[in-house]
């Protein structure tokens, strides 16, 4: 089974900026796409960015122009690289990984929290 470590989450200033990583514990697999999503208490989780292993990508209207996504395809690495950061952003971040095989895997969330 595949592992997806995130790091990169942490305390911020409204203003300010993160950049949150998901790397896939073993390498040699290969990910169809790659998907961050958002999640607050007594609230669905919600989508936010979507990446392609050719590089296409889709974001949420909420995080256009403020947040990108990239990615190492080498290292299996998803980014987030989230900037102009508000309250309204915090949430636990969570990052999902699609198999060209058909299976997917989520990664266990990192806390983002925005002060005011």
């Amino acid at each position: 089974q595949v592992q997806l470590v995130e790091s990169g989450g942490g305390l911020v200033q409204a203003g300010g900026s993160l950049r949150l990583s998901c790397a896939a514990s073993r390498s040699g697999f290969a990910f169809s796409a790659m998907h961050w999503y958002r999640q607050t208490p007594g609230k669905q989780r919600e989508f936010v960015s979507a990446i392609t292993s050719g590089g296409s990508t889709h974001y949420a209207d909420f995080v256009k122009g403020r947040f990108t996504s990239s990615r190492d395809n080498a290292k299996n690495t998803l980014y987030l690289q989230m900037n102009t950061l508000q309250p309204e952003d915090t949430a636990v971040y969570y990052c999902k990984f699609f198999s060209t095989g058909g299976a997917s895997f989520w990664g266990q969330g990192t806390q983002v929290t925005v002060s005011s």
